[in-house]
């Protein structure tokens, strides 16, 4: 005889009983899962938004007057290190910070307030240079007294005793040898004496290589802009002599092997200097926001290793790619990443992320718009950077100038925008033809793209087909004149 089938009722509590006991079991286990203790030795980590921890921001109980930016990170000693700046040496809360791998920050007890922005790692002695703070391995720290006094803006490896010594560079032009062991102090050199400076002086990045130390002064006024005569300087000094490269505002001096990378600007454009194979080449960048033509406005734009071997550069708000590589002594491997309204002082890679320093808020100089003073950090993935607005900015090769027939301009960058625009103006009597060359792969290798003809006292402007692009353009005139070479990207 065959089984009787079961009835549907039956069927469906049978199924909605094994449900039940499933939802059961997954219950039990996700509480179990919940209820399991954090691994040894870790903690959870406190809440973050879009890659800011509340918890870590620093501030100053200067109000108004002053400000807190962070200056310097550093990886070292198993921790991130960091070292805030208050205006000018005036103010409380700022000093040197520690966090670990819990995100837990410490200010260190040997914490001075003052004005720092300078890091190094002097590999001899195995000790992190953070403001006038050495660090050794171990997390042990000394100040610098004989310094501590000065706003630091860079140390650099010492040309003839890199064992023993550092130079420290102040804002105000002042340049010190540091004994790395017993931290004794002596000033070598007024700056604003040796380079000519009558303005207010704002030097910035410095750095040794080459057998050359190079620094940067970023003073820059609407004096600039009017051509009455900047007081900007990229300097080199060869232990003897100090020598003036150039004299506009230049920010940051990094390099690697046998390259040096100095950043800077003018009115026409930012500015990339690039010495290899003994000599130096200018190129020109578009600038991603005129808010930063101004010294104030111009704080610690950085060239950062953040990756193995592979560096971010970050100038006028815009972040490009950049390789130590440069082969024939030409930077080929430059390209624009992304745009920003942010003030970042450092950034650095720690624990598998890229941190961006900041300076989010300051109420100096008269402003109150902002409240208290205070900045946090960003922790983001490099890639994250891609995320940031799209590339675009503006500037030229000349601005107005006086160019000299058949001299071709600096090369300016073309490649990694999309919409691009060339606007020309003549402002001679006769008629100018102007040869616009492209440098499609890099390597100096110019070709003609197109003969622009100028009316007498006129304007031309030109739009790129869509999708064309190149690694760098310049444009050379077929005779003395006055002109403006203007290009726009979006």
């Amino acid at each position: 005889m065959k089984a009787k089938p079961p009835e549907p009722q039956e069927t469906s509590r049978t199924g909605l009983a094994i449900l039940t006991v499933l939802l059961m079991i997954l219950t039990v286990v996700a509480a179990a899962a919940a209820e399991e203790p954090p691994l040894p030795g870790s903690t959870a980590l406190p809440p973050s938004i879009s890659g800011v921890y509340p918890h870590l921001a620093v501030s100053t109980d200067d109000v108004p007057g002053s400000e807190t930016g962070i200056g310097a990170l550093m990886p070292w000693a198993d921790r991130l290190w960091m070292v805030t700046y208050v205006a000018h040496i005036k103010g409380s809360g700022t000093g040197l910070f520690e966090i670990d791998k819990d995100l837990r920050m410490r200010k260190r007890p040997e914490s001075v307030v003052g004005t720092y922005a300078n890091r190094m790692i002097h590999p001899q002695s195995k000790q992190c240079i953070l403001g006038p703070h050495f660090i050794d391995q171990d997390a042990n720290v000394r100040t610098c007294k004989a310094i501590q006094g000065h706003r630091l803006t860079a140390t650099m490896t010492h040309l003839t005793d890199p064992a023993d010594k550092v130079y420290f560079l102040t804002m105000e032009g002042l340049l010190f040898e540091v004994d790395v062991r017993t931290l004794e102090a002596a000033q070598l050199a007024d700056l604003n004496k040796e380079l000519g400076i009558r303005a207010k002086p704002h030097f910035k990045g410095g750095f040794t290589g080459q057998g050359r130390v190079v620094v940067a002064n970023n003073t820059y006024d609407e004096s600039d802009v009017l051509g009455k005569g900047g007081q900007g300087r990229l300097a080199e000094w060869d232990g003897k002599t100090w020598t003036v490269l150039e004299r506009t505002a230049f920010c940051e001096v990094a390099g690697a092997g046998g390259v040096i990378f100095a950043t800077g600007w003018d009115p026409t454009s930012v500015l990339l200097k690039v010495f290899a194979k003994g000599r130096w080449s200018n190129y020109r960048l578009p600038k991603a926001s005129q808010c930063y033509d101004h010294a104030w406005f111009t704080e610690w734009p950085r060239i950062r290793e953040v990756e193995t071997e592979r560096f971010l550069m970050h100038m006028h708000g815009m972040f490009y790619e950049l390789s130590s590589l440069v082969y024939d002594g030409r930077p080929w491997a430059i390209k624009p990443i992304s745009v920003h309204l942010r003030m970042i002082p450092d950034f650095c890679s720690w624990r598998g992320l890229t941190v961006l320093a900041g300076d989010e808020a300051t109420a100096c100089g008269g402003n109150l718009l902002a409240g208290q003073p205070q900045s946090n950090l960003l922790f983001l993935k490099t890639d994250d950077l891609w995320q940031f607005g799209k590339p675009k900015g503006c500037g030229g090769v000349w601005r107005a100038c006086d160019v000299k027939a058949r001299a071709p301009s600096d090369p300016y960058l073309m490649t990694g925008f999309d919409q691009k625009v060339l606007h020309l103006a003549n402002e001679a009597d006769a008629e100018v033809c102007f040869t616009v060359e492209v440098d499609f792969i890099g390597n100096g290798m110019w070709k003609t793209y197109q003969i622009l003809t100028v009316p007498p006292n006129g304007y031309v402007h030109h739009e790129f087909p869509a999708g064309f692009s190149a690694h760098w353009v310049r444009v050379t005139a077929d005779k003395d004149c006055t002109a403006t070479a203007w290009f726009i990207y979006n």
